[in-house]
């Protein structure tokens, strides 16, 4: 993937969970395009995991990002994969450094909070791709070049679904780590400021001028909880009927230490033992808990209406209530429509001109054998397009900069705000400085 243009380039990595891991992959995969040279991370394991793979020195493993206030430039990139509400100071400290960043969404979990980001990397002069990782993604930037053409016409309306999956939202909304917004966010920031971010990729940079959302937490609540069930999974009669038993998530053959299960118990026991800890975990941890018996208080349940400038209008919807973890997708245009079913292959277009169906095939594919896979093997064509950027200096090459970013999260947080005061959002997207 790489050329006589791109240079080595070196990393940070300030948080070494699931995404800092999936992330710095990449050096694993092409170790001539990227070196991880620092790792930032508090639990020792993961920090030494990681440092491990990728061969860090010990004076550059480091157990918190303030350690390298005042330190000299160890790298050009910093990998920020810190929790939500984490984000803002590391990336401004270290985009006041000299780092260039590759920043994990959401930016950041309030307005002001991404602006400042936003502004320090300006200030600064580096470039900053938020990981809006579905812009990188071959399906939804052929979608987006089907459009341009004009083969379906002027853009009429978007009907986007995010469909969460059931066991994925209780695991990740209900009992994990963005459940609560008063510790994390919520949940259409956490979730699908991706989604937000795809639909006005899609509509060519037009603005949006009238925003709309309703939406609440329906089903996990203490009031639906039912009658014999008991405030733990593994304790409940229950367990074998309830769709939502952490018995049935975590605990069916094989039981092996990967996502969702290394979220909950991440040992480096050997693994022949790593089912009885597990189970052992579940008997005290977040994750064995009912699931109408947590501190969650995110929706399950939204939706988001646009309109935008043309007067074309656009809907999403995330809900937690469905089989499959995938988006699906219909546009309507003047001359014909597209249809995209969430997958590499699903992109279908009909013609008004012809009264037919076509099925259009993204080109790109992830190479084989490649560690960096997250989201369908868009998180690849993400720091591919990064990496090269930083080692061409050529930002042209980043889909998701900062000043459009701070865009779309504008647009997510007007959404909450429509929500949460029932009222319609009338705005130019023109967000405002944030003060020190």
């Amino acid at each position: 993937m790489g050329n006589e243009e791109d240079r080595l380039v070196t990393a940070i990595v300030i948080g070494c969970g699931n995404r800092g891991e999936n992330y710095s992959n990449f050096g694993r995969d092409f170790p001539k395009r990227l070196k991880i040279v620092a790792v930032v991370e508090p639990l020792k394991h993961r920090r030494d995991r990681i440092g491990d793979w990728h061969k860090v020195p010990p004076q550059n493993r480091f157990s918190h990002w303030e350690e390298l206030k005042g330190s000299k430039k160890l790298a050009d990139v910093a990998i920020i994969c810190t929790q939500d509400k984490d984000h803002m100071a590391p990336a401004v400290q270290m985009a006041g450094q000299g780092y260039h960043l590759l920043l994990e969404k959401p930016m950041a979990v309030t307005e002001k909070d991404c602006q400042k980001i936003t502004e320090a990397c300006q200030r600064n002069g580096v470039m900053l791709a938020v990981c809006h990782v579905l812009r990188y993604y071959p399906p939804c930037a052929k979608i987006k070049e089907i459009l341009d053409s004009g083969e379906i016409g002027e853009v009429m309306s978007i009907n986007h679904v995010e469909n969460i999956g059931y066991w994925h939202f209780a695991h990740s909304f209900v009992r994990g780590n963005w459940r609560n917004e008063g510790e994390s966010t919520f949940s259409l920031l956490a979730k699908c400021c991706h989604d937000v971010d795809l639909i006005y990729y899609w509509m060519g940079g037009k603005e949006v001028v009238n925003i709309s959302s309703f939406g609440s937490l329906q089903h996990f609540k203490k009031e639906k909880k039912p009658l014999l069930a008991t405030d733990r999974c593994l304790t409940c009669p229950l367990s074998k009927s309830c769709p939502y038993s952490a018995e049935r998530i975590y605990l069916k053959e094989p039981v092996i230490k990967q996502w969702p299960n290394s979220v909950v118990c991440d040992i480096e026991d050997d693994p022949r033992v790593y089912p009885k800890v597990l189970r052992k975990t579940l008997e005290t941890s977040p994750y064995g808990r009912c699931v109408y018996d947590c501190d969650n208080d995110v929706c399950d349940t939204q939706m988001v209406n646009f309109m935008f400038e043309n007067g074309a209008v656009a809907n999403l919807t995330m809900t937690a209530f469905s089989a499959e973890i995938t988006r699906h997708t219909r546009i309507t245009g003047s001359l014909g429509e597209l249809v995209w079913d969430g997958s590499s292959q699903g992109i279908k277009v009909y013609s008004f001109k012809t009264n037919e169906w076509k099925s259009i095939s993204a080109d790109a594919v992830v190479p084989n054998n490649v560690l960096t896979r997250g989201h369908g093997g868009a998180d690849f064509f993400l720091v591919d397009s990064f990496i090269k950027a930083v080692a061409r200096k050529d930002p042209s090459l980043i889909k998701s900069g900062g000043e459009e970013s701070l865009k779309t999260h504008m647009l997510v947080f007007k959404a909450e705000e429509s929500r949460k005061q029932n009222l319609i959002n009338h705005l130019v997207n023109k967000p405002t400085p944030a003060h020190p």
